[in-house]
């Protein structure tokens, strides 16, 4: 009995990559061309290459998607959107969209445009789903943290709205790929398209408070995803499209991927499901792997999810090495090896103890040994591998041949799209021949150069008419209709005389085309001006000029006095940062004391809600306090409610129409993007002068919020079962780099690690710059013990209130405090 299985949806960062995952099985292809998409140039295709692609994908009943999926700043966001409209002239289906305010800027100038919304969106529970539907989007690419549950929940919820979620490739630590370490640490914004992958590199865990290393490795660098054993629950629960990540993947991995993956969906879409074999998946693990993990559609992970011992491709592990015997190396391995395979040796300790690897140049049989084959393989000169050592194939020669012949076959260009030219054909002896011919709602009406004759053999009839005016050769056009009712019969023209008609009308359908472009250009280019230049934006409930307002976000009660008793006008409490969580009446108590002093108290809310965790955090909600939240669903939410919600960074305002947005969901405040320059923070709030918005001046930006603890994972303990470590043990720890960069891990309330910058952002030094740009409201961040709060709040003060009096601020004070260990984070440091 046959089933409905989700579409295959194949990534293609090249023309030679979108060829194999059609060739393999591909519903539809995704990918960049040229700018603004989240990958560099190694991922990209030209315009024309694009235009191949859509050509050989619809000539195969399949889809492109392009991915649209970067943050757009303000300057960008007309030259942004004619670029789309360059790839929708190409032939694009859809286009994934990761900025708030580029949805709306696309409803408005491509309202016919299907959108999805990108993972890096961090839709992860019902909440943010509702809000990109009701903002008209198609289809959601969810978090690739959400499990089994989190996936029927948002099923349940929105159930008219498109889901996609990821079932095989690399894997981002940071959530749902958010991540601002990358761009903090390199000027690299993984949320521009440009990662340094931070996450790769080996770390080392240790207790800040004694120094005692707890563990090193690539201890945030997670493995591959491989979930085809979810396939039969993911299809079950009604997602509709399942991804493979890889853009920036060889061709051959591309088609060997999509033709696995293909091969389950049929035999689940057959009625015929079985979890696949080792040996079915043989191929994912040789063509690319860091090792497998089903990801956390199961459930949380715990050490099992990150590779540990080294962050790239290690291929598949094939047995041992037996000894040497001349120049050759004897080897015991489960599947044989063949010429031209690259094959690695690792000390059997791991292979920071030692390896070294070689191409086969050359491979015999020795014999069978149990499960084994022994087999003997030429030393390149002066090699030598120990006993014992692990034999593992990072290049299968076989495997890649296959690939390659998979798509050979699939030309590079698909057929060229042919208009439709319909024709009419008049006509009377001794007058001219008169043809009308009518393409693209363009028409041309031509007459002949000399008259109709009574033919004295052939006739004019609507085959020799159809096989003259249908040679349309290398011209945009084939011959549909022809109607010769008004013709006479009987009657002659030269066939020179038909192909000068046919000409002709085709060169003046090619002119009005030219000119019917230019001015669908121009008006695409007018509708693209009125709708990013934001004429009437939205006020926010109750927004005011900045007046040097201060808020001090902090997670202890005894910070938050020190914050209020120091000159905070706001105090923001994260009490989900750390373990344990304060008791809801002290939480309450401190409220009534800031009250008295006229400072308020407003609840950071986690990044982070999924599902199950919802009724804790609505236990705190319904304390009635202000909000300040990075999570958009809750943003919307609360707003919509009619509470005082501020956007935090998170929620990454990039650009004016994304504000525009929050402020319609009736949000007070945003924090814009940490990620903006102090000239693209002034562009970015220029059409409210400043009101309504608070920048992050101080303290340290949460680089990532990460679903897996590296703190459990250390001692092997299943996160959330654990809190004797976190609360306990270990109460503070870091992660330390190999240059020496230590960055404070907070393990919060939900068992996920947040990884905190190194050094707190200082934006003293360029507060007067945003002072003129009507930038007056300041927050300030403290997430770290032993964090100067009231010293820094204090000088933040003073700084505030010399520019609201007219006299330059101190730019030392706040550094001087410091000792130095801070960065100016982008404020003049673009990404």
């Amino acid at each position: 009995m046959s089933r409905p299985v989700p579409e295959l949806l194949a990534p293609a960062g090249s023309l030679d990559a979108a060829r194999a995952a059609l060739a393999n099985g591909a519903n539809a292809i995704y990918l960049g061309a040229e700018r603004f998409n989240a990958r560099d140039d190694g991922a990209q295709l030209t315009l024309d290459e694009l235009e191949q692609a859509c050509r050989l994908a619809h000539a195969r009943g399949a889809r492109v998607y392009l991915t649209f999926n970067v943050l757009l700043k303000p300057a960008e966001l007309r030259e942004a959107l004619l670029h789309l409209g360059d790839c929708i002239d190409r032939g694009i289906d859809a286009a994934i969209v990761q900025d708030l305010g580029a949805v709306r800027l696309i409803r408005a100038v491509f309202p016919d445009l299907e959108i999805h919304g990108s993972t890096q969106m961090t839709v992860h529970d019902p909440s943010g789903a509702r809000v990109l539907q009701d903002m008209g989007v198609e289809r959601v690419v969810l978090a690739r943290e959400n499990t089994l549950a989190d996936l029927r929940a948002i099923r349940q919820a929105v159930p008219g709205l498109g889901l996609e979620t990821f079932i095989h490739g690399a894997l981002c630590i940071a959530y749902s790929g958010q991540c601002y370490m990358s761009g903090m640490i390199s000027e690299r914004s993984a949320n521009r398209g440009a990662c340094a992958q931070s996450c790769r590199k080996d770390y080392v865990l240790a207790d800040a408070a004694t120094g005692a290393e707890l563990d090193r490795g690539y201890l945030i660098s997670a493995k591959d995803l491989a979930a085809a054993e979810h396939l039969d629950a993911i299809a079950e629960i009604g997602i509709g499209c399942l991804k493979i990540e890889g853009r920036k993947k060889k061709p051959e991995y591309v088609a060997t991927v999509t033709r696995t993956y293909r091969t389950f969906l049929d035999r689940l879409a057959n009625g015929e499901w079985a979890p696949p074999t080792a040996e079915e998946t043989q191929p994912l693990v040789q063509i690319f792997s860091r090792g497998f993990t089903a990801g956390m559609f199961g459930g949380r992970e715990g050490k099992d999810y990150i590779t540990r011992a080294q962050p790239d491709n290690r291929g598949e592990e094939l047995g041992h090495v037996l000894g040497s015997e001349g120049q050759e190396l004897l080897v015991a391995v489960s599947h044989p090896i063949g010429t031209g395979d690259g094959l690695g040796f690792e000390h059997p300790a791991g292979a920071s103890h030692g390896n070294s690897g070689f191409a086969v140049s050359r491979v015999r049989d020795v014999r069978r040994q149990k499960d084994r084959l022994v087999q003997a393989i030429a030393l390149p000169p002066g090699a030598h591998v120990p006993a014992g050592w692990v034999v593992v194939r990072s290049s299968h020669a076989a495997l890649l041949e296959r690939a390659r012949a998979s798509y050979a076959a699939v030309e590079r260009q698909g057929p060229v799209p042919r208009t439709r030219l319909d024709c009419v054909v008049t006509g009377r002896e001794g007058a001219p021949l008169r043809l009308t011919c009518t393409a693209d709602g363009e028409s041309a009406a031509l007459e002949s150069s000399i008259p109709l004759s009574a033919a004295e053999r052939r006739a004019l009839d609507d085959g020799k008419l159809r096989e003259q005016l249908g040679r349309l050769g290398e011209t945009p056009f084939a011959l549909g209709a022809l109607e010769t009712s008004g013709l006479g019969a009987g009657l002659f023209l030269p066939v020179s005389a038909l192909n000068d008609l046919r000409q002709r009308a085709v060169g003046e359908l090619m002119l009005s085309r030219d000119w019917a472009r230019t001015a669908a250009q121009a008006r695409r280019a007018a509708a693209i001006e009125t709708a990013v230049s934001l004429e009437s934006p939205h006020v926010a409930p109750g927004a005011s000029a900045g007046s040097g307002r201060l808020a001090a976000e902090v997670f202890t009660l005894d910070a938050a006095v020190a914050a209020a008793a120091a000159g905070a006008d706001e105090v923001v409490l994260d009490l989900f940062l750390r373990h344990p969580t304060p008791p809801v009446a002290r939480v309450k108590a401190l409220a009534q004391q800031l009250a008295a002093r006229n400072v308020t108290l407003r609840l950071r809310t986690p990044t982070i809600v999924r599902p199950e965790e919802r009724r804790t955090t609505d236990k705190w909600l319904a304390l009635g306090l202000p909000t300040l939240s990075g999570h958009l669903g809750l943003v919307a939410e609360l707003a919509r409610a009619g509470r005082d919600v501020v956007a935090d960074y998170a929620v990454n305002c990039f650009n004016q129409h994304t504000a525009q947005e929050l402020f319609r969901l009736g949000v007070r405040r945003i924090v814009p993007s940490i990620e903006l320059t102090v000239d693209e923070l002034a562009q970015l709030t220029a059409p409210w002068q400043g009101a309504g918005f608070e920048v992050f001046a101080y303290g340290r930006p949460e680089g990532m919020t990460i679903e897996h603890c590296t703190l459990s994972a250390a001692f092997d303990r299943v996160a959330t079962t654990c809190r004797d470590l976190c609360v306990q043990k270990h109460v503070n720890v870091e992660l330390a780099d190999p240059a020496g960069y230590v960055f404070p891990v907070a393990t919060d309330s939900a068992c996920r690690n947040r990884l905190l910058h190194s050094r707190p952002v200082d934006a003293s030094e360029f507060l007067p710059a945003l002072w003129r740009a009507g930038l007056r409201d300041c927050r300030l961040v403290f997430n770290v013990p032993g964090d100067p709060v009231a010293e820094v709040t204090n000088a933040f003060r003073v700084a505030l209130d010399a520019l609201r009096e007219g006299r330059r601020p101190d730019a030392r004070a706040v550094r001087v405090l410091l000792g130095g260990a801070f960065t100016r984070g982008h404020f003049a440091r673009a990404v």
